[in-house]
């Protein structure tokens, strides 16, 4: 496993156990089970500011609390962007919130996405159905500061052209000349123009250096597995593919052992790993 990384705790809580109260700004529902929520501090304190990557816990009053990775732009932290999916109590409940409801939140938590130590290699992000929501704020980062990296890729899969989230920013990063960005669907419709099938194809349509080329890997662990393999032997390190380990998480401070994989724990070890460490855990079957 890799090491600990600082993150930034609550700015106002001091009990890491302590959640601060937010106020649902706004919601949109992206598809039939996932909404994204935009939450504002309602405790009057400083914003949550967080690197990409990093999660939150969730806590529905009356409910209960889930890991979410946050979803916005690290540029503006005053906003604090979660996508969720309705698959459970506790992420029901949150999908149903409205404007001007509160959610209690705790973190941030957890390693990050490496990017700022990508700067001058090409980078390379693989996502998965929602696995682009805890790629999202690094792909913000690259958008923001492009001229520090080589080639910049997206390859983006999803079961259906209805399950696409952020088809708004999809078409933005599309437009930019120096972003090569890949969509595909495991199914399609009669209104789908593009692509069908897996994503590892699409690695053939990328520009890139295998030797000086960061990837940032997120979705379903088969996905990630496949993908970080295929990578691999293409000539990337192993060392500079980074996954996520979130579906693991539970408690975020590792009280619980529910995260726990070896003598690593996933909430304070990861959620994001490099390749390298976990690949021989990573084929296991219910990592």
């Amino acid at each position: 496993m890799t090491t600990v990384m600082e993150s930034p705790m609550p700015t106002v809580a001091t009990d890491p156990m302590l959640l601060r109260p937010f106020r649902v700004f706004s919601t949109r529902r992206d598809t039939a089970d996932t909404v994204t929520l935009e939450l504002v501090a309602a405790d009057g304190g400083a914003p949550v500011v967080f690197r990409p990557g990093q999660f939150t816990m969730m806590y529905v009053y009356g409910v209960g609390e889930v890991p979410i990775s946050i979803a916005g732009n690290p540029a503006t932290p005053e906003t604090l962007v979660h996508t969720v999916r309705a698959v459970g109590a506790v992420t029901n409940a949150i999908c149903a919130l409205a404007r001007g409801d509160t959610i209690g939140i705790r973190g941030p938590y957890g390693t990050h996405w490496p990017i700022e130590d990508a700067t001058d290699h090409d980078v390379i992000i693989v996502a998965g159905g929602i696995g682009i929501a805890p790629v999202r704020p690094a792909i913000h980062h690259l958008m923001t500061y492009r001229p520090d990296y080589r080639s910049v890729s997206l390859v983006y899969g999803s079961r259906s052209p209805a399950d696409l989230l952020y088809t708004e920013d999809i078409h933005r990063w599309r437009s930019r000349f120096d972003t090569n960005v890949q969509v595909t669907v495991d199914r399609a419709d009669d209104s789908w123009l593009g692509d069908v099938g897996v994503v590892t194809p699409m690695l053939d349509r990328l520009s890139y250096e295998p030797g000086s080329t960061a990837a940032i890997v997120c979705g379903p662990e088969i996905m990630m597995r496949i993908v970080a393999r295929e990578l691999v032997n293409r000539g990337v390190p192993a060392d500079q593919i980074w996954v996520s380990l979130e579906r693991n998480l539970k408690c975020g401070l590792g009280y619980c052992g529910h995260c726990q994989i070896g003598p690593a724990f996933v909430c304070k070890n990861g959620p994001v790993v490099s390749y390298q460490s976990v690949a021989t855990r990573l084929g296991m079957e219910e990592l």
